[in-house]
């Protein structure tokens, strides 16, 4: 597992992110968890000139330090068991304001013990899957009429156009920032109009406040009628609280994001209950409730907007104007 590990770090340290020595590097990690004492192992074998630090023997000053040190496109990994705690600024934010390159693992004392090999599987980057796929579903969303996910309880039909799909598949091409929080694997988008979404879809996987992903028995019914959560059938009680709380702050349960995960180390069957990392499975979820940064929507207050819960639709295929790019948990785009 350990070379595994160093070797599919290396493969993103080069291909995703570019780097190289003599370029500097800095490895900022903790030892709170065994994925992290991992991943800071895992790094050193893959930047063996990298400077690594434990954060937790550091003063803020200290680590401020270090990063001043840095150059304009230095690799900076922060490895962090549950996220470090920098004052009033967001760490990451800071780190591409200076002109840093950027590798975050936030988080990873959610991972279990026995998801160990499938998180380290997920860091696995392969750029031509990656890049190949990734342009090929943004070309096809971006000009889409209609997307249709259907599933083993009906067909949940959206309406185009649709927003400018935004990637996470290692490619930083004309990005002013450089990085950002792996594993990675992601295509996403919505709606111009968020009432342009009606019909029925099978969750069988949702996000609790914890972070956690939920994995109800059976999978439910959710039913959406003008981009709006309408019933559930079969729902568990902690999910229906989730909506009873959206509904209870927000007024309503919007479904905003529409995102394909094309991570293939993470399915239906290979799960990890951290949903950062879950949200990059090889398939379909969507968001609920009205927050969605990304996307800008006239009569959506950021300020009001709280909410944005991941659920994940067992999708059996996936159409973009009644052609198939989705079935059988795999993509059928080159």
């Amino acid at each position: 597992m350990e070379a595994t590990l160093a070797r599919n770090l290396a493969d993103v340290v080069r291909h995703a992110l570019g780097h190289a020595p003599p370029t500097p590097a800095l490895v900022l990690h903790d030892r709170a968890s065994p994925l992290a004492r991992g991943l800071a192992e895992g790094y050193r074998a893959a930047l063996p000139h990298a400077v690594v630090l434990d954060f937790d023997t550091l003063t803020v000053a200290d680590v401020m330090a270090a990063i001043g040190a840095l150059p304009p496109g230095s690799l900076a990994v922060l490895v962090q068991s549950t996220r470090f705690d920098m004052g009033d600024f967001r760490f990451r934010l800071e780190l591409f304001r200076r002109g840093l390159h950027v590798i975050e693992h936030p988080h990873v004392g959610r991972i279990r013990d026995v998801e160990l090999p499938l998180y380290i599987d997920a860091l696995a980057y392969d750029p031509a899957y990656f890049r190949g796929l990734g342009a090929a579903l943004k070309a096809r969303i971006d000009v889409a009429s209609t997307i249709t996910v259907t599933s083993a309880h009906g067909a949940l039909v959206y309406s185009g156009p649709f927003e400018d799909a935004k990637l996470n598949v290692g490619d930083y091409t004309g990005f002013t920032n450089v990085g950002g929080q792996f594993p990675i694997g992601e295509v996403f988008t919505e709606p111009v109009d968020l009432e342009a979404v009606n019909g029925v879809v099978t969750i069988g996987a949702f996000g609790a406040g914890d972070f956690s992903v939920t994995f109800p028995e059976p999978p439910f019914a959710l039913t959406l009628a003008r981009g709006r959560v309408v019933s559930t059938d079969g729902a568990p009680p902690e999910f229906a609280a989730i909506l009873a709380q959206i509904a209870a702050e927000e007024g309503e349960v919007w479904v905003r994001e529409l995102g394909f995960g094309i991570n293939r180390a993470l399915t239906r069957a290979r799960r990890v209950h951290d949903v950062s990392t879950y949200e990059r499975m090889c398939g379909v979820h969507l968001s609920l409730g009205a927050k969605h940064a990304v996307y800008p929507k006239a009569g959506f207050n950021k300020r009001k907007t709280r909410f944005h819960v991941d659920v994940f639709a067992w999708a059996e295929r996936v159409d973009i104007d009644g052609h198939a790019i989705f079935a059988g948990e795999i993509y059928l785009l080159p």
